[in-house]
């Protein structure tokens, strides 16, 4: 590995402009030298493919899809065009946050360090609340079909300020080794969003990777700006996760992450969300 390593970042916008121009802008304050940035417009309704490669023409290469193919289709249209660059690391990451500047040099200096590395993440604060943390890295219970964000909505008082494993790096800010990515493959296109990133970092880990969060590196996420806590994220959120443990469990374990989604999860989502229920079939 080179004391430099090239690094391309893949970003996915998806009638988003305001959020990835500010993004962006971030990006072009972070201090490394040596990341290439690809933005995969997600078949925005605008023509903002135009838009970013105008303002952003000197720092990006802009990749326009015909349509919306989630966040999994989309990253992997920009992994496959970063692949045939054959960077040191790949780095994921959501329009909607918001990056320190040093961010991206301790990702790298860190992940220079780590044995078997599938991928890391930064700590991540809401940007709504700047001491508050959104995640660490998450850890799951297939048996209970859960996936959770380790530290979120804690206050920051320096109770995560270890390198410390994970289960699954965040899917807003992974910094990946080419390596990984070649020996795992591409993100899993049948999730579409949601669970996409937590599928990956299984993967990795049946294959001898493992995945760490790493304190050093600190962005900011405008948490649930691209979809609204509807029937349809619901639905799309508690389908991949039983579509998660289908694929990765045993048959006992699909069976208990079943009964918790319909007598459990689901209930509990239609008791505080009532309006919904009327809603879902129309919006499904």
């Amino acid at each position: 590995m080179p004391s430099n390593p090239t690094v391309i970042t893949v970003l996915l916008n998806w009638n988003g402009l305001a959020d990835t121009r500010e993004c962006l802008n971030s990006l072009r304050a972070a201090e490394y030298d040596n990341n290439r940035i690809l933005v995969v417009d997600n078949g925005s309704k605008a023509d903002e493919a135009t838009t970013l490669a105008r303002e952003f023409g000197d720092m990006i290469e802009v990749i326009r899809l015909p349509e919306n193919r989630g966040f999994a289709g989309g990253m992997n249209a920009g992994i496959k065009r970063a692949l045939e660059l054959a960077p040191d690391y790949l780095l994921l990451l959501n329009n909607d946050v918001i990056v320190e500047p040093s961010f991206l040099a301790k990702l790298v200096e860190q992940a220079r360090r780590l044995p078997r590395l599938a991928a890391a993440n930064p700590k991540t604060y809401f940007y709504s609340a700047p001491r508050k943390i959104y995640s660490t890295g998450g850890k799951v219970s297939i048996w209970r079909g859960i996936a959770q964000q380790v530290g979120r909505g804690q206050e920051d008082r320096g109770q995560f300020e270890k390198v410390a494993r994970r289960d699954y790096a965040d899917g807003m800010c992974m910094l990946i080794p080419r390596s990984a990515l070649e020996k795992v493959g591409l993100l899993d296109e049948q999730y579409f969003a949601y669970w996409e990133e937590t599928d990956w970092c299984w993967r990795a880990r049946e294959a001898g990777l493992r995945c760490y969060y790493v304190p050093q590196s600190r962005i900011w996420h405008k948490a649930a700006r691209s979809r609204s806590p509807n029937a349809r994220f619901h639905y799309l959120y508690r389908r991949n996760a039983l579509l998660f443990v289908r694929k990765r469990g045993t048959p006992l374990q699909v069976a208990t992450a079943l009964a918790m989604h319909l007598f459990v999860y689901g209930p509990a989502y239609f008791l505080k969300h009532p309006k919904q229920i009327t809603r879902a079939g129309a919006e499904l």
